[in-house]
């Protein structure tokens, strides 16, 4: 007798905290392998200064947004975007192209370097309380499993790989999350069989109420630490 085949919305609802935290244990695993050293990692973040470490730079591809905040974001998440990227797994010509110039332990090093930057003699975040969206972005929050895999406060997520999300800028989530459902673009997508299925079942301005919701989220960690040599001294 044959299995009946499950749909894609009774499947993803199947897929809980254990099976989601599983399938990526091998590559937050890999990632682990190489312990960053984020003292080498300041000396080898000259091709994101630019883009990173200007609050508010606005990137032009694929569209107009503003690049993603990563000072305060986890390193082994960091790791495994630029692994990602470096792959091809995340389509980006600039990204792929600067990552690929990365070894193992550059990428441990810059992501070790970015989890820590901005928190040198700040206190420890208090926890914040759990979220309590409008009844529409509830419903969007509660179709994806968003707080499943990032958190009741979408800033503690439950495995290092996940990013925090928490005070994002909101149109960079956008685009991201429209690159998830992205499919034979050369140079445009992102494979993450997760992501894309949660992703799939959203219209674009379902998504872009979400994003929107999330940005608008305090950052309890997320930020952009200026560098210095960009910062205008009065005289």
């Amino acid at each position: 007798m044959k299995r009946p085949i499950l749909a894609a919305s009774k499947l993803t609802t199947l897929i809980g905290a254990a099976a989601i935290a599983g399938l990526l244990s091998t590559g937050a695993a890999a990632q682990d392998a190489k312990a960053g050293k984020a003292a080498d990692g300041k000396h080898k973040i000259a091709m994101c200064l630019g883009c990173h470490n200007i609050p508010g730079y606005q990137a032009s591809f694929p569209e107009v947004h503003k690049v993603p905040k990563i000072a305060g974001q986890g390193a082994t998440y960091l790791s495994s975007a630029l692994a990602a990227y470096r792959k091809g797994e995340r389509k980006h010509p600039t990204m792929h192209g600067i990552a690929a110039s990365l070894t193992d332990q550059d990428i441990a090093d810059v992501a070790a370097y970015y989890e820590q930057l901005g928190k040198e003699g700040s206190a420890a975040p208090a926890q914040a309380a759990a979220l309590n969206p409008p009844a529409d972005v509830a419903e969007l929050l509660k179709k994806g499993n968003c707080l499943t895999c990032h958190g009741a406060n979408l800033n503690s997520p439950i495995d290092p790989s996940y990013p925090k999300l928490a005070g994002q800028y909101a149109d960079y989530l956008f685009v991201a999350l429209k690159a998830y459902q992205t499919e034979k673009n050369p140079k445009v997508g992102r494979s993450n069989a997760i992501m894309s299925a949660q992703v799939k079942p959203f219209t674009h301005a379902e998504l872009k109420k979400l994003a929107n919701y999330i940005g608008s989220l305090p950052s309890e960690d997320l930020k952009t630490v200026p560098e210095s040599r960009f910062v205008s001294k009065s005289r």
